[in-house]
């Protein structure tokens, strides 16, 4: 199975991105748009592995997030990758505040996942909610002036107070994401 590990969104925030996408989509048609059942910040990408691999990532990520409190993340801004609002953008996302709770435990479960033989990531973490990938540049010019209008905006907060492992099962329109575990923090 292909699998990941990351934060879910609470409806209200899922809500918020599904506003936020129709106002900057504005009819373009070269981007393909996160759905909001989809939405979550997604903490590492394990890619495939076996069912006897989900079990010891779950068990790996218990012994990790259960001696930690929950923290609060907040949504904030928007941006490009590749960085710098140009036609070569690929993705487009609203950040997230590098809390040192959520900075921390990131960098603790890549720690731990290389010892269950997962390479890391070879950059750095950027945490951030995908709202859209660039698939052809038709439009793009007016997604991203609409989307530069949300550049310094506050979408709100939410707290973590779990950890999901998540199937990524790839169909025709799109992936569907299936919870395997859900780790609770301390």
């Amino acid at each position: 199975m292909r699998a990941f590990l990351a934060i879910d969104l609470v409806p209200e925030l899922k809500a918020s991105m599904e506003a936020l996408i129709r106002q900057v989509r504005a009819g373009a048609r070269g981007t393909k748009w996160v759905e909001p059942q989809g939405m979550h910040l997604t903490l590492k990408f394990l890619g495939w592995i076996s069912e006897d691999g989900a079990a010891s990532v779950e068990s790996g990520i218990r012994e990790i997030v259960g001696n930690r409190p929950p923290f609060r993340i907040r949504l904030r801004g928007t941006g490009t990758f590749p960085p710098g609002w140009k036609k070569n953008a690929r993705v487009l996302w609203v950040g997230i505040d590098e809390d040192p709770g959520l900075m921390s435990l990131q960098k603790d479960m890549e720690t731990a996942l290389e010892k269950l033989d997962f390479a890391p990531e070879d950059r750095p973490f950027h945490p951030h909610l995908t709202l859209g990938r660039v698939k052809t540049p038709e439009g793009l010019d007016r997604i991203l002036a609409n989307l530069e209008k949300h550049r310094d905006a506050d979408f709100g907060d939410m707290p973590v107070s779990s950890i999901t492992l998540f199937e990524s099962v790839l169909g025709r329109s799109g992936a569907e994401y299936k919870p395997l575990a859900e780790v609770p923090l301390s």
